[in-house]
């Protein structure tokens, strides 16, 4: 247990760090927006592109492994529409339940993939992300845009999202053959080390601790959902897939993550419940300083 707070405590120090240097205005104010726009658009893009540029695509576990990403996804998703039958959510909040599911922190989870599994985690983790991020995020902006049906704004978001786009390309270098020449690697490696504590710093500036905000029951229910049962479900599948350790950890580990901090741009964008979203998102994270160690420890 121990092994694993040396290996996490310093990302959530990153976190704790963002919240501290905003509140006591170290940075100027608009640093913030800037510093989020700079690793959106452009560090957390060149991460994606260089691990899925790398990445061993002809690993003969890759079949299993996208089973194993998209049952987990299914299930949730299933549970998401009767749930939303059920108690006749607007696309305002099922778009916020949806997001505060299904999507994830890939700033915290990378961190944590590196810290744990080195680069063949890192590998393995990107192409997690290569099916997971296109896959939750066109089920968010249907979500949200589902009593007016899925348009041509829900369209353009999903093909402009940087994220998406570092996905396709990455794979697409990979599958040529062709690599990243005349130093191009070196220029992406040196973007992508620059992401994950800026993000992390971002994270932690981001949150609005609201204490009397923070204890309403969608919020409880929702983040107890996302840390707690989604896990059991990716380890469910992941055992009836008979994957190996270290795929069945990364999917396990990835549906134990909190929340996407981008959710909440997401959702101000499509004009869901901005607010929920923001409260979900300063929960989840919050909690999950408590339910990552857990789950890492009984994988093991």
């Amino acid at each position: 247990m121990l092994t694993l707070w040396y290996a996490l405590w310093p990302l959530f120090a990153l976190i704790l760090a963002g919240q501290l240097l905003r509140r006591t205005h170290f940075l100027n104010p608009d640093f913030w927006p800037g510093a989020e726009r700079l690793n959106y658009f452009v560090l957390f893009p060149a991460l994606l592109l260089n691990s899925l540029a790398t990445a061993p695509l002809d690993n003969p576990q890759l079949p299993l492994l996208a089973a194993g990403v998209f049952l987990t996804l299914g299930l949730a998703w299933v549970g998401l529409l009767v749930a939303r039958r059920k108690y006749w959510w607007p696309a305002q909040r099922f778009g916020v339940w949806v997001q505060g599911i299904l999507r994830f922190n890939t700033y915290l989870g990378l961190a944590i993939v590196g810290s744990l599994y080195g680069p063949q985690g890192l590998a393995l983790a990107a192409v997690i992300l290569g099916l997971l991020v296109p896959s939750a995020n066109l089920l968010s902006v249907w979500a949200l845009t589902s009593d007016q049906g899925f348009n041509r704004k829900s369209l353009l978001a999903l093909i402009k999202n940087p994220l998406i786009l570092a996905c396709v390309a990455g794979a697409s270098i990979n599958l040529s053959g062709l690599g990243l020449p005349w130093g191009a690697d070196r220029l992406v490696s040196l973007l992508a080390s620059a992401s994950l504590p800026l993000g992390l710093l971002c994270v932690g500036a981001a949150l609005q601790l609201k204490g009397k905000h923070l204890a309403g029951s969608a919020l409880v229910w929702n983040s107890s959902l996302r840390l707690l049962l989604m896990p059991v479900i990716a380890l469910a599948v992941s055992l009836a897939l008979q994957l190996p350790p270290l795929e069945r950890n990364l999917l396990v580990l990835f549906f134990s993550l909190p929340t996407a901090p981008t959710a909440y741009t997401l959702t101000h964008q499509l004009k869901g419940d901005s607010t929920l979203m923001a409260n979900l998102i300063a929960l989840q994270t919050l909690l999950a300083a408590m339910s990552l160690p857990l789950v890492l420890q009984l994988l093991g």
